[in-house]
């Protein structure tokens, strides 16, 4: 080490044995009047398994349970979320920010479909311009006094999710997933995204996991036999929930009622998340 080294080893030519290399850190603050405590992701490594369900589910789990909860909506091409909460305003701003749009009973969202003159305008952008977008919902949105921020991930491991991990704390992920056995080699590519970006895995959701008849009460497995709990096994994860095929779930999406849902599916995964709120874990 040189007699004159300032310790800065990003700016420095030298190759001495005590250099340090530079650590760089993308994260992105919010903004400046937003107060948010716990940020979650809800990934999915491909598209369809309900992902953007099981977020507006959690999210209405949580706030009845007495948190202020957020929905950022970050699958920008396939938003589904102002849908499944009956929003039809559009969010507003100031020259302080933009604000999210309120749900019926208070969950704050911010969608770019909430900034659409028309809910069907496709959204034809190239990659970085959707993952600009998803830091400005980050950076430039007010979020007031949130207890539990959801991120509605698009699928896979792309820009977006890329993004997301990298500018935005997230304090962990649910992986959504279905039964097919396709889905096992699908899951690990999420995980492993996960373990390379060192965010944490709170667990695994299993949607469609099978349909129970109003007549006789027999479940029935649509898709095949369940495979999560072997893919639980072999990442060391816990298994959340295994939400069945509900045709009401379905209908409250499509009439904007999510937030009317019945259903106790989700309520190991509330209790996760409220210890690590209660307990500030890591």
């Amino acid at each position: 080490m040189s007699e004159k080294c300032n310790q800065s080893c990003g700016s420095c030519t030298e190759n001495c044995a005590e250099r340090k290399e530079a650590k760089t850190d993308f994260r992105e603050k919010p903004h400046e009047m937003s107060s948010i405590k716990k940020v979650i992701g809800i990934v999915s490594g491909k598209g369809g398994v309900g992902k953007s369900i099981v977020t507006s589910m959690l999210a209405v789990i949580m706030n009845r349970k007495g948190y202020h909860t957020a929905i950022l909506d970050a699958d920008v091409t396939g938003p589904s979320i102002p849908k499944a909460f009956g929003i039809k305003e559009k969010a507003a701003g100031s020259e302080m920010g933009l604000f999210p749009v309120k749900t019926k009973t208070g969950i704050d969202i911010m969608s770019v479909n909430l900034l659409l003159e028309n809910d069907t305008d496709p959204v034809v952008w190239r990659g970085p311009i959707i993952a600009g977008t998803v830091k400005q919902f980050w950076t430039d949105v007010i979020w007031n006094d949130v207890d539990f921020m959801f991120i509605d991930m698009p699928p896979g491991t792309g820009d977006v999710p890329l993004t997301v991990f990298q500018s935005i704390p997230v304090d962990g992920i649910i992986i959504v997933t279905s039964p097919q056995e396709l889905v096992s080699m699908i899951v690990s590519k999420a995980v492993k995204m996960a373990e390379m970006m060192n965010i944490p895995i709170l667990g695994l959701v299993e949607n469609m996991s099978y349909f129970k008849c109003p007549d006789c009460g027999k479940e029935h497995k649509i898709f095949g036999d369940s495979h999560i709990d072997e893919i639980a096994g072999k990442h060391n994860l816990k298994v959340l929930a295994k939400l069945p095929i509900n045709p009401k779930i379905s209908a409250a999406c499509d009439k904007g009622v999510i937030e009317l849902f019945d259903g106790d599916w989700l309520d190991s995964a509330a209790k996760i998340l409220e210890e690590r709120i209660e307990g500030n874990s890591n």
